[in-house]
């Protein structure tokens, strides 16, 4: 819990930041950027935990390996979550700084899970069809999982929607059993 209070502290530092800088995206690439080459690396998330792991080495390893490459603002921030010993929970801090940047922009998040992978097309075709039912932009983060056999499942915030073959099935398969 004090963990989530804390990366919505910092999340919320960052995002008044890019919004003071008119730059929500550019923080967003900085941050992704960061997330995907550092913090996707479990030993690198137990390096950046470890309590007894001193802070300049920390502060080092993040310069070296984004000198240039980020903004001096994403970087100053990181190294304010050195000093202060969060680094520990970026991941979450980016989790909720990209929460707070769809809101901003009017971005929905979809969940989409197929058996088998979307092609462009239909990634652009479903994106086209829930953002003319929601009414907001759409961004499609896509899942694969082949116990559902065929179809797509669909979950937007609390809303859900079950169009897979094994959904369907189980569906039939209740109607069938509550007729007997």
């Amino acid at each position: 819990m004090l963990n989530i209070q804390l990366a919505t502290k910092y999340a919320r530092a960052i995002f008044e930041l890019a919004q003071e800088d008119n730059q929500l995206d550019e923080y967003d690439k900085d941050l992704s950027k960061i997330q995907e080459d550092v913090f996707n690396l479990p030993e690198a998330v137990k390096f950046f935990q470890n309590p007894l792991v001193p802070h300049k080495a920390k502060k080092d390893l993040l310069a070296k390996a984004f000198d240039g490459e980020i903004s001096d603002n994403t970087m100053n921030f990181l190294m304010i979550l050195v000093d202060k010993g969060r680094i520990g929970i970026f991941n979450e801090i980016y989790e909720i700084f990209t929460a707070l940047k769809n809101a901003a922009q009017g971005i929905l998040v979809a969940d989409v899970i197929s058996a088998f992978p979307l092609t462009k097309t239909q990634e652009n075709q479903l994106g086209k069809k829930l953002a003319s039912v929601t009414g907001k932009k759409i961004k499609i983060r896509k899942h694969e999982d082949s116990s559902i056999l065929g179809g797509l499942i669909v979950t937007i915030g609390d809303r859900r929607i079950d169009g897979s073959a094994a959904g369907r099935l189980r569906s039939l398969q209740n109607t069938l059993s509550v007729q007997r």
